[in-house]
């Protein structure tokens, strides 16, 4: 294939030379300078289809929302550097930056508070679902399952579109109802009353609060845990078309409501090669710690040995330093100390961090530090027992969630359908049931 540009127009074409004829296709030049070949038009004028499993090297959507260069480490929402957006922004400011393209004014940000903190209340008919769980239930179970069945109690959820007050109104509900579902789901799990959400409390105090208050104890969320949850939320808002993101754009494709797109996202996020990576990190410390015989060195060379499995390094995208790791490698070093918190896995994480970076062997494979290296250290500082981490996972992402759904609708997104190459059985007869053996 050869790309050549038009002297007219500096438009690009591909040219696809398949079985001796020359097909001409557009390139679209995205605004940080990426290329890709439209392949659109291809079965239609050729008959053939492109392979790509996983689609991993496959363009699926123009998306305006968020940038990353793996190969330098970069990411931006709209436009905005992940470390400023982390260190600046409230959750619920990076939530409007997210779904709205542009940071909010100060009105803005404050009636856009105002209406999700009027939304955090559930429906008290709602809380009767809990009980039909068994115990022992995954949250994220709950968490998909309750998303889902919160859009029965607000029927305009089910008709809303990308534009207006509608929209709005269900947004602001759904990152309320979120967060309180979450940490109803929690105290269900331990046989302890749902909190009621404090409205004098922004959203992540709010969690906090919900999370860790109980009868006849006046809770008061620490302002560094309070700080540390914030940024941590501000890291996993949206992180371009990940699987659970092109879940809730695929789902969302069909016309399906924002609440029900967005449970499916929860589903995609719960798979361990996804949301629950974290949970593998602290494991894989809990390991090194709990074994007196195993040093982080001797865990090294087993990596290397592919005696064990190194979590927390690497990325799908990333092939240097993920931006987010940085910004929590600091956090997490503050908010343990303080919150006196001594966690010897910080200890161990920071060993394995250096042996891993010392070692040629990872650095030629482009292992580095990935962001469920530190979050899953900050979560058990804040408290956060270990079965909730991919749900605090599903809290920081709805907001992308969101704006991608909303990005699809904008778009006027035809229903995605993706194509497939058989490689099934031919055309046969079909035996009766005696002649079958």
């Amino acid at each position: 294939m050869t790309t050549t540009a038009s002297p007219d127009t500096a438009a690009q074409t591909a040219t696809l030379n398949l079985n001796g004829k020359a097909l001409d296709l557009p390139v679209t030049v995205g605004s940080e300078g990426e290329h890709a070949v439209d392949i659109t038009k291809l079965r239609a004028q050729t008959g053939y289809i492109t392979l790509d499993p996983g689609y991993r090297n496959t363009g699926s959507v123009e998306s305006a929302i968020t940038f990353i260069d793996g190969e330098k480490g970069i990411l931006r929402h709209r436009g905005y550097a992940i470390e400023d957006v982390a260190d600046h922004c409230s959750f619920i400011e990076t939530a409007w930056l997210l779904i709205y393209g542009e940071l909010p004014t100060a009105d803005d940000l404050a009636a856009w508070d105002a209406q999700i903190r009027h939304q955090s209340r559930m429906h008290e008919a709602m809380r009767h679902h809990f009980n039909g769980f068994a115990g022992g239930g995954h949250p994220m179970a709950i968490l998909s399952a309750l998303i889902n069945a919160a859009s029965c109690y607000y029927p305009g959820a089910m008709d809303v579109t990308a534009e207006g007050d509608g929209f709005r109104e269900s947004a602001a509900r759904l990152l309320a109802k979120v967060a309180v579902i979450a940490a109803a789901s929690y105290k269900v799990s331990i046989g302890e009353r749902i909190e009621y959400p404090r409205p004098d409390l922004d959203y992540c105090a709010n969690f906090l609060h919900m999370m860790f208050r109980r009868p006849h104890d006046e809770y008061q969320p620490d302002p560094d845990a309070v700080h540390a949850l914030n940024v941590l939320f501000n890291l996993h808002a949206d992180h371009e078309q990940n699987c659970s993101t092109s879940t809730v754009r695929m789902v969302g494709s069909s016309g399906a409501n924002l609440f029900a797109s967005c449970s499916a996202g929860v589903c995609a996020l719960w798979g361990p090669l996804h949301g629950g990576a974290n949970v593998a990190v602290i494991d894989q410390l809990q390991r090194i710690h709990e074994d007196p015989s195993l040093t982080v060195a001797k865990y090294v060379e087993q990596v290397k040995n592919k005696e064990a499995l190194l979590f927390g390094f690497g990325h799908a995208v990333y092939r240097n330093f993920d931006p987010r790791a940085n910004v929590l490698k600091k956090y997490a070093a503050k908010v343990l100390d303080k919150l006196e918190v001594a966690d010897p896995m910080l200890d161990i994480a920071r060993e394995l961090e250096a042996a891993a970076l010392d070692d040629p062997y990872f650095a030629e494979r482009k292992l580095y530090p990935n962001v469920d290296f530190y979050s899953g250290i900050i979560l058990r500082a804040l408290g956060i027992p270990t079965n909730m981490f991919t749900v605090m996972f599903a809290i920081g992402r709805m907001p992308g969630w969101i704006a991608q759904w909303k990005e699809v609708r904008d778009q006027g997104s035809r229903i995605y359908r993706p194509r497939q190459v058989y490689t099934g059985p031919k055309a046969r007869d079909f035996p009766p049931l005696d002649q079958r053996g």
